[in-house]
């Protein structure tokens, strides 16, 4: 199996905006309402909004490939673009998505572990993250990688609040 991992550029924006619907959408519209994700999947993965974010010098995205069909994207955060302030020495792993039919074959893994090679060439402390409480697989994963919980933070479906695990490993 052939796996490879680019990072996305400003010209991969529709790209992006597919794999971030198709792997949202797959994770987690059993769980929440049609109208909840409808309202977050139009707010949060427009054209607009992933040009903005792709822009910002403080978010990396990257896709990961299998035999040259994208499987999954990660998006890392540091700075301004962190969703909590955290702090200037840590990194946020914002999102990792791997499409449902490359699951189980260590791709989130690879995509964590670039991550973490992102956090050492910037020199940050910390990695850190938000897990939606209920995810019990990602919650896991990320357990087995070093992670503890340090808090929690709201999240919004949509209307609905949901809570959201702050879990945090230091690297350095």
């Amino acid at each position: 199996m052939t796996i490879t991992i680019k990072k996305c550029m400003i010209e991969d924006v529709n790209m992006l905006q597919e794999i971030s619907y198709e792997t949202f959408n797959e994770t987690f519209k059993d769980q929440n309402s049609p109208e909840n994700m409808a309202s977050y999947l139009e707010k949060a993965f427009t054209i607009e909004q992933l040009k903005t974010e792709l822009k910002n010098p403080s978010s990396q995205f990257f896709f990961v490939f299998v035999h040259n069909e994208i499987a999954g994207y990660l998006k890392v955060n540091t700075d301004n673009a962190q969703s909590e302030a955290i702090g200037a020495d840590s990194l946020e792993v914002e999102r990792i998505y791997v499409k449902s039919k490359y699951q189980k074959l260590g791709l989130g893994q690879q995509l964590f572990n670039k991550a973490i090679d992102v956090s050492y060439e910037l020199n940050k402390k910390k990695i850190w993250l938000g897990v939606w409480e209920k995810n019990e697989n990602a919650i896991a994963f990320y357990k087995r990688n070093g992670f503890v919980q340090t808090g929690a933070h709201s999240f919004y479906m949509g209307e609905e609040e949901q809570i959201d695990f702050i879990m945090t490993k230091t690297i350095l």
